[in-house]
């Protein structure tokens, strides 16, 4: 039996469509810290029979720190699993006016790459 290939979604069908999804942290930040500039600094633990070889022959640190730039520091704290992409859009675009732009494709972009480390997953809302 042949499977059916997936059909791809146009960039604007994945933005509507995401718009409802509420991003949530997952348990592979272990922490998290804000600097005095407001910038925010992800903590990973490194786990694994690898990773704890080369922990112990090349001193690799037990955590590696992930430093979000100045959008990616706003938008980590609205990440608390009640706030939906569209709310936190909207509070990227009064922060950043015209500095944000295009919205919601450099927001997809953070949330591929972050949920791509698994840093982050999604919620449907309830209906």
């Amino acid at each position: 039996m042949k499977k059916r290939p997936k059909q791809k979604l146009s960039r604007d069908e994945i933005i509507r469509t995401y718009k409802v999804y509420i991003p949530v942290v997952t348990e592979k930040i272990v922490k998290t810290e804000m600097a005095d500039d407001g910038k925010v600094t992800l903590f990973v633990e490194n786990k694994g029979v690898m990773n704890r070889i080369f922990q112990k022959i090349s001193h690799k640190p037990k955590y590696s720190q992930i430093h979000l730039d100045e959008m990616g520091s706003f938008i980590w704290p609205l990440c608390d699993g009640k706030t939906n992409i569209k709310t936190i859009a909207k509070k990227v675009r009064a922060r950043f006016g015209k500095k944000a732009e295009p919205l919601y494709d450099r927001l997809l972009k953070f949330f591929e790459i972050v949920e791509s480390y698994e840093f982050m997953c999604f919620m449907k809302p309830a209906d």
